[in-house]
This record gives structure tokens, sequence and C-alpha cells, in this order.
């Protein structure tokens, strides 16, 4: 199978490594014609994935339309700030063969201006093809060497082709499974980096293993709460994009947004370390995508809005703790849920 991995930052770099390490013929494309001479130089991405070489197998360009011609699946792992932009241009050059047939999205955010997740703007603005989202707990850096893993392939769709990407994604270190709530599982990917954030703050704070224990437990109970009342299904959320993402990122010393929320918890300005980033952090865009979602929506999510007005109101971390705390007593609810037999 042909695969084309258009986005070359430390995630679509490290996918397309294992891509080709499993056989399959890859194309790893770049944004900047500068980014894909570096690469092709250096048969490494220093800039995000530094110290994993390129296998032969990666074919690296910057020519969009060369990479996608003869591909049969296109993974899109761009920030998701890009991703309209993204699928415009591929749609501008996409071949007339129709070969190209399945669109797998790596993005986890939504799109600020209409909310709309990432399988939503490929499906507007791809038309004809199958739509994915592959997610789960995985650092771009331990799949590209080859350390065990494990993901879900969420489809939409009939399972007949989904089957085939699943076999072709799969390799004896990294396990993918599939599912059908395509929603949940893009709301779990999106939700648990704002989650992130604020175990990060706890870290930053320096509250201890029982807060971070406590705020981890209350995180989960409120992603499921807001995942199900935009749709998505209850169990969802106990999975791998829900459960096994939100303890990877929120424990992770790579996580981008966890070292965010650390950051900003001993002290550091939000402005200044948004204004100095090369790398993207998902969860600060999604923050006032979900805020509003949930303001529209009177959906219940005390955390998602102490992070917001941490994050865009210039509320103190400490504060935003005592505002958690300080709210009324209750009796604990959990969500039960049927398991599939």
């Amino acid at each position: 199978m042909n695969f084309a991995v258009i986005g070359a930052g430390a995630w679509g770099t490290a996918f397309a490594v294992h891509l080709a390490r499993t056989g399959h013929p890859t194309t790893l494309v770049p944004r900047r014609a500068e980014h894909a001479a570096a690469l092709l130089a250096a048969r490494e991405n220093t800039d995000y994935l530094p110290g994993v070489s390129l296998p032969d197998g990666v074919r690296v360009t910057a020519d969009l339309k060369a990479a996608l011609t003869g591909v049969e699946v296109a993974l899109l792992a761009c920030p998701s700030h890009a991703l309209r932009a993204t699928c415009g241009l591929i749609q501008a050059v996409r071949p007339g063969d129709g070969r190209l047939k399945f669109v797998v999205s790596l993005v986890k955010g939504l799109d600020t201006g209409t909310h709309q997740r990432p399988s939503e703007i490929i499906t507007e603005l791809l038309p004809g093809v199958t739509v994915g989202a592959l997610t789960g707990p995985t650092n771009a850096e331990e799949v590209a060497r080859r350390q065990p893993a494990a993901m879900v392939l969420a489809c939409a769709q009939p399972e007949g082709q989904l089957r085939e990407v699943q076999a072709a994604l799969s390799s004896p270190m990294l396990r993918v499974y599939t599912g059908d709530d395509l929603r949940g599982a893009e709301l779990g990917g999106c939700l648990k980096n704002i989650y992130a954030i604020a175990a990060g703050c706890c870290d930053g704070l320096k509250l201890g293993d029982n807060a971070r224990a406590a705020l981890l437990t209350r995180a989960l109970t409120e992603m499921v709460r807001v995942g199900v009342a935009l749709g998505a299904r209850t169990e969802t959320f106990y999975g791998l994009s829900g459960f096994g993402d939100l303890v990877a990122t929120c424990h992770g010393a790579w996580s981008r947004n966890r070292r965010f929320g650390e950051q900003i918890g001993a002290g550091a300005k939000v402005a200044d370390l948004i204004a100095h980033r090369r790398t993207v952090v998902e969860g600060y865009r999604t923050t006032l995508a979900f805020e509003e979602l949930c303001q529209q929506r009177g959906i219940d999510a005390p955390i998602l809005h102490e992070i917001h007005a941490i994050l865009y109101v210039g509320k103190a971390p400490a504060a935003a703790l005592q505002s958690l705390m300080n709210r009324g007593l209750k009796r604990e609810t959990t969500t039960p849920f049927a398991p599939a037999p």
C-alpha cells in the first residue's frame, strides 16, 4: 500500500519512518521546500525528531502533487490550525486517477472558527474519500525507535477498507485497533491536551501526587461528560483515544502540552511562551474552542473553564486551583457503560 504523510513535524516524521520500516512505499511531505532539502541532505529531521535516521524507504519532497501520485492512503500530520489550508492544497493538486481513497487524520485539535473536528474539515474539502482518525497514547520518538505502542483507527464507514488500512498501519511493535466512534475518538484526542495543560500546572505548582491523581480522575469524568454531550459514546473515552491518551500526555516528560502547563504553573507568562515557540501546543487553541462550545451548550466543565481562565483571562494557576477546591461539596458520580460483548 502506498502512503503519503503530509506534515513533517515529529509525529509525521515518526509515522513515515514506521511505515517505511513495515515495507510500505512512503512519501514524507514537509510544508517548506528548504525543510525538504534539509531532510534529504541529512536523512534526519534534526529540527523535530533528532537522532532518528530516515530509512531508505522514505521519499521526501515538498512537491505535493508529485507526492500524491499513485498514493492510496494520505495521513495528515499538520497542526489543526493549518488543516483547512492543507486540505485545500491537496484538493487543488489531487490526482484524477481515483487511487487516493482513504485519508487519515493525525490531527488533535478543533477548528477555532467553526469548532469542526478534523474529520469534518477533511470530508468537506476532500469529497469522495473515506476519512478516519488515528489516535492514542503514542510519543513520536518511541514509535520511531520501535518501542511498543497501541492506537485506534476510528472511522464511521463500513469496515471493509478499514481492515485493510488497519493491517497496513500495524506492525509487531504498533498494534492498531479499529473503532466506529469517529466523533468520540477525535474529541478524546483533543480534550486530553487541555487536561495535560492542567496536569502540567499541578507540576509547576509542585502540588504533589495526590493533587495530580485527583485532577486526572476528575478530568476523565469531565472528558466523558463533555464528549457525550457533544454526541460521542461513553465507552470510547475509556479506551486508547480517551483514558490511554490522557494518561500518556499528562505524565510524559515529552508532552508539549504538559510542559507548557508546567511552565505556566511555575510562573511563566502565557503570551511569552506562545510567542517564542517553534512547535505547536494544540491544547492552547483547543481550550478556546471547547470553552465556547461548553458555554453555548450549557455543558458543565469546571476544569476546562479554569484552564481557559488561566490561558485567556490571565487568572493565576493557584487561584484557579482554589476555585476548583472550593466548589460546592457533592456526591462522587461516575459514568457506567456496558462493555462490548
